[in-house]
């Protein structure tokens, strides 16, 4: 399996999703702090999107980055976002105006953004793969690749439909690992068996994995560690493992990661273990109590894909879950019933092992996601 490509041996991105702020405006001068620092340490993959802070990730790495260092001293990802296009006819101006706002002839990867079920469809009618390849072809891409947010199945069948597709970023982290929403561990398996090297976002959950309870806190320090450093080697730890991106919105917060990302090593398994006593601290504080058996899905009218939905409603309340309406929609979708389209006939409730009063479950659920 390649890893990576034309890149050093550094797993360690600068996602440039949550850059440094004054009011509404990106901070320049840290911003440029922080990719100085970045670069002298030998890291050098830099990752973007148009929709990123309104359109000013793009314009800030012109500022910052590619107006102050040669193009061969970093490597630049972007992305096609559904938004930003209709028709076919619509990719290759897009994409020429990215080029222009990040200030490059060519993009080292480019990935088709935030693919699922449905939205690939989209990509599929607008003949987005194709048009990435012709860029590829062209010199204007380097490498082309998608970014995921669905389930393991879907994820198997994009990849087994579009063997092309160079690299899979996908959402991994310890708290993610076995989540049946989120699926990362059969996501990242998926990746595996296709043979794409894989690139992590969301390796410590939006920040979740560094606010932990107390209780975890005390268990990581007590192993000498952080909570960034545990969560980032987490998910740096497997081989096929590319790079592990990181927003970092503060000269201090790089500086810190920086310190351990280095040559980064992977997790013992004593530190792997340790993960795992985290996710058992952190499942005691789920408002739903499911363990998933799944029983309650067979002989459902609605085809509710109940415990699903109950995971994610953990994962929102308890970790502020970014992409959770997204998640939703996807796991509702194709042939699969809302929270909301539940008729209330309780067979759900008579094969429940754990005794939950699932129609009301449902109601939260529905508050939640589809208000």
């Amino acid at each position: 399996m390649k890893r990576y490509f034309h890149l050093n041996d550094q797993k360690f991105g600068f996602g440039c999703m949550r850059l440094p702020m004054v009011g509404d405006k990106v901070d320049i001068p840290q911003f440029k702090e922080m990719v100085d620092a970045f670069i002298a340490k030998g890291f050098i993959y830099f990752d973007t999107a148009h929709g990123y802070i309104n359109g000013q990730s793009e314009t800030a790495i012109k500022e910052a980055l590619t107006s102050r260092y040669p193009r061969e001293a970093y490597t630049l990802t972007d992305k096609l976002t559904e938004p930003y296009f209709h028709k076919e006819e619509d990719i290759v101006p897009f994409f020429e105006s990215q080029l222009e706002a990040c200030g490059v002839t060519y993009f080292d990867f480019y990935l088709m953004h935030a693919q699922n079920a449905r939205n690939y469809e989209h990509f599929k009618r607008c003949n987005a793969y194709n048009v990435a390849a012709s860029l590829k072809k062209q010199g204007k891409i380097k490498h082309v690749g998608i970014s995921f947010h669905d389930s393991a199945e879907v994820l198997d069948r994009i990849l087994s439909e579009q063997p092309a597709i160079e690299v899979v970023q996908i959402q991994y982290n310890y708290r993610d690992y076995d989540d049946m929403a989120i699926q990362s561990k059969a996501c990242f398996d998926v990746c595996v068996k296709h043979h794409k090297p894989v690139i992590i976002m969301e390796p410590i959950k939006g920040g979740t994995l560094i606010n932990l309870t107390q209780e975890a806190k005390k268990l990581v320090s007590d192993a000498g560690l952080t909570p960034q450093n545990l969560a980032l080697r987490f998910a740096a730890s497997p081989e096929e493992v590319m790079m592990v991106l990181s927003g970092m919105s503060s000269i201090e917060q790089m500086n810190d990661n920086l310190s351990f990302m280095k040559d980064v090593k992977p997790l013992s398994e004593e530190e792997f273990n340790l993960t795992r006593r985290i996710v058992d601290i952190l499942g005691n504080k789920s408002i739903i109590q499911c363990t998933g058996c799944r029983y309650c899905i067979d002989g459902c009218p609605r085809h509710i894909s109940i415990p699903n939905l109950f995971a994610l409603l953990n994962s929102k309340r308890a970790f502020n879950e970014r992409n959770a309406n997204t998640y939703y929609k996807n796991i509702t979708s194709e042939g699969h019933g809302k929270a909301s389209e539940c008729i209330k006939c309780g067979r759900c409730e008579n094969s429940c092992p754990q005794h939950l009063k699932i129609r009301d479950l449902l109601v939260e659920v529905a508050e939640e996601f589809e208000k």
